[in-house]
């Protein structure tokens, strides 16, 4: 059985995952992924503490509402792809990483709407921590800035094997590789050295 490791950039509304199998040695790119963590037919769940933020973010009511949308957008797109990777073969243990632009605590941010992208920041991070666990998949969590300081720190090879690496995952999925795919590939390559 080959471990797989899940990496996720997390936006907002949804993350790109990426798949990677093997070891940090040799790691094997299985596929990439869209998961939606909002629900395109409400608008407000992808930005659920921007919709009209000034006044909205002192009403608990309507973002208690928009973030049970979002728990169960969360956890409907995790189980669909952790059931679509489960079915391969050959697929062992799994591990994630999620790579996200800031854990800062939104209380300690005085601009409202800074403070609403912290806010945010926060929900779609921890809905997919928490939908991942339910399914045994423990994750770890990698702010963006710091991503490259861990990959040459932790992956066995130099930045630029690191680089070429990265560059052939993307070839062999084909299709658009920006930085999103780029930073998901690479928290799902260091997520292979994570033991459980």
């Amino acid at each position: 059985m080959t471990p797989v490791a899940l990496g996720f950039r997390v936006k907002s509304g949804y993350a790109i995952a990426v798949a990677v199998r093997g070891s940090p040695s040799a790691p094997e790119v299985v596929s990439r992924h869209v998961v939606q963590l909002s629900d395109p037919d409400v608008a407000a769940t992808r930005q659920p503490y921007h919709h009209g933020f000034f006044t909205h973010e002192e009403d608990a009511g309507k973002i208690a509402r928009l973030v049970k949308i979002v728990e169960r957008c969360a956890k409907r797109s995790v189980a669909a792809l952790v059931e679509e990777l489960r079915r391969a073969p050959r697929h062992g243990r799994f591990r994630a990483a999620l790579v996200v632009g800031s854990v800062i605590d939104p209380k300690q941010v005085g601009n409202p709407h800074i403070r609403a992208h912290a806010n945010e920041g926060r929900l779609f991070r921890t809905v997919l921590e928490s939908a991942l666990r339910t399914h045994g998949i423990p994750c770890d969590v990698i702010v963006e800035k710091q991503l490259a300081e861990k990959a040459a720190k932790a992956l066995p090879c130099p930045d630029s094997d690191i680089k070429r690496t990265l560059a052939a995952f993307g070839k062999t999925l084909g299709g658009s590789w920006r930085a999103e795919e780029k930073a998901a590939s690479t928290a799902a390559w260091l997520a292979l050295g994570i033991k459980n």
